[in-house]
């Protein structure tokens, strides 16, 4: 079977907005609540969503409830409790769902389809009735799940029964602009940012169109221990901030995005302490050096993302950002400054707002 699919996906955003919509219900317009079940490939941050949604909706009126299902067993979740007074079972529920406080919970369980066989029957419960065994959740609680693609090859099954009673959503990942944007507002070094943005395709997925070949990413067919996702790009920023030797740098990159990504991402590396810095562009934004290659130019970009904090700051590289003949690479400047949080600053700046006049059609 073909793994190219135009089965409909959604953005991380737009999954945690279907999982608050629709995830409660509302009992008093007789609207049942829905069970979401997130797929996607490894690494495109659904684990993440729950922390997200604490974020989002705040704990005064939710408490958030993360199972890793593979590693829960029975007496982990709830177990029958013998009352030896009234010579019957009492049901027992563990102290990580809070049940005695009131809250409404918002349950994940992760890496649900590799759930073992004995532990499915509590979790079917808790998706279709709300319940953690024979005790109903708060009213107004949200339970959804999130797994690996079924095409991933890594052990993550679901009958057609079970499929049948949850909303299955397929989770894409993040696109270059996006990761990169989201990046930029966790302090990821611009070595990885300006490697990715050079190297787009190590944020494509193997069920992309023409992807068999892709050097860098998770593909099922091939034994793979090591590869570039979303979440391995980031667990590169503390190697690359290490300041250990080139040698050892290369060995621990290839050991978290796979060699080929490794070795690009030396490239970057190596470019880092040769390029001009931002204090120096600031300092003469009419003569710097512009490079000629486009490495090393993104790698300035990313710095200049970074570093401006001021109006005159921002000023003055846009006039050395003007000065660089490429406007792919002008244009990779303009759109990550508008989806950072310097957004609003960059909208008052009126070399930057110059630029969008002139350049409008290339955006």
């Amino acid at each position: 079977m073909s793994k190219i699919t135009t089965y409909p996906t959604l953005t991380i955003d737009e999954v945690k907005d279907s999982i608050k919509a629709v995830g409660a219900g509302n009992k008093e317009l007789g609207i049942e609540p829905v069970t979401v079940m997130i797929l996607s490939e490894p690494g495109c941050g659904k684990t993440s969503i729950l922390r997200d949604l604490e974020k989002e909706m705040g704990t005064d009126e939710y408490d958030f409830v993360y199972i890793d299902g593979p590693n829960k067993e029975m007496m982990d979740i709830a177990a029958s409790i013998p009352n030896h007074d009234t010579k019957s079972l009492e049901y027992y529920v563990s102290s990580l769902f809070s049940l005695g406080n009131g809250k409404k919970k918002v349950i994940m369980i992760d890496e649900a389809l590799k759930v073992p066989k004995i532990m499915q029957p509590i979790y079917t419960r808790m998706y279709l009735e709300r319940t953690v065994g024979d005790i109903p959740l708060p009213e107004g609680s949200i339970v959804f799940a999130t797994s690996n693609n079924m095409t991933d090859g890594v052990g993550d099954m679901l009958p057609a029964h079970t499929a049948n009673r949850l909303t299955i959503v397929q989770m894409e990942k993040p696109s270059p602009k996006l990761w990169l944007s989201w990046a930029g507002e966790r302090g990821i070094s611009p070595v990885i940012r300006a490697c990715v943005q050079m190297y787009s395709r190590m944020l494509k997925s193997y069920r992309d169109p023409d992807q068999h070949d892709n050097p860098y990413v998770f593909q099922p067919s091939k034994p793979q221990i090591s590869f570039v996702s979303p979440r391995s790009l980031a667990k590169c920023d503390p190697i690359i901030k290490s300041g250990l030797s080139e040698n050892v740098m290369l060995g621990l990159l290839a050991g978290t995005i796979g060699e080929r990504g490794a070795r690009d991402m030396m490239t970057f590396v190596s470019l880092n302490t040769n390029v001009t810095q931002f204090d120096d562009v600031i300092a003469d934004p009419d003569k710097v050096k512009i490079p000629d290659d486009m490495a090393p130019l993104l790698l300035m970009i990313f710095q200049g993302l970074d570093g401006v904090d001021s109006q005159d700051k921002l000023n003055k590289f846009q006039k050395f950002v003007n000065r660089i003949e490429s406007k792919e690479v002008q244009s990779v400047w303009f759109v990550m400054l508008l989806r950072s949080s310097k957004a609003r600053m960059a909208r008052m700046n009126p070399e930057v707002n110059k630029w969008a006049t002139e350049n409008h059609g290339l955006l």
